[in-house]
């Protein structure tokens, strides 16, 4: 008899910073919401749809999302599927489906705070400097 397989890889950016807790027993535990578009053409018009994925990392790997990836940046998770169920305060029983992450990769580079703003990030120059021999000109380019 074959086993069951539940298997989630999405690549997308993040909605909002993560958000780190820790349960009562200290383990951390980190949600966070993943955005991936998707394009399309449809009657011969180019339409794209976005959909939204709730993600939960355990231990030290949600430590180090929550530490180093905020709002925008790219991320690749690979998890399982997980299927919930409790009730509210009303006592309504509620349910969502999340992807646990097993695994994840950092598809942007980590932002500072300097570089948000702008601040400490150096002018980009594609002339050479006084005195450097260019063995190259403008007509060299072929474009």
């Amino acid at each position: 008899m074959a086993s069951d397989l539940n298997k989630a890889i999405i690549i997308g950016r993040l909605t909002k910073d993560p958000d780190l807790r820790y349960t009562q027993s200290g383990t951390p535990v980190c949600s966070f919401s993943v955005a991936n578009n998707r394009t399309y053409v449809a009657a011969g018009e180019k339409k794209e749809t976005v959909s939204y994925f709730n993600c939960v990392a355990w231990a030290k790997t949600g430590e180090v999302i929550a530490e180093y990836c905020k709002k925008g940046q790219r991320i690749g998770i690979e998890g399982r599927l997980q299927q919930r169920s409790w009730d509210d305060q009303d006592g309504k029983k509620r349910q969502t489906v999340e992807i646990v992450v097993d695994n994840f990769q950092f598809l942007s580079p980590p932002r500072e705070s300097g570089a948000e703003t702008g601040a400490d990030v150096p002018s980009s120059s594609h002339e050479p400097s006084p005195g450097t021999d260019n063995p190259f000109s403008d007509d060299d380019i072929p474009f």
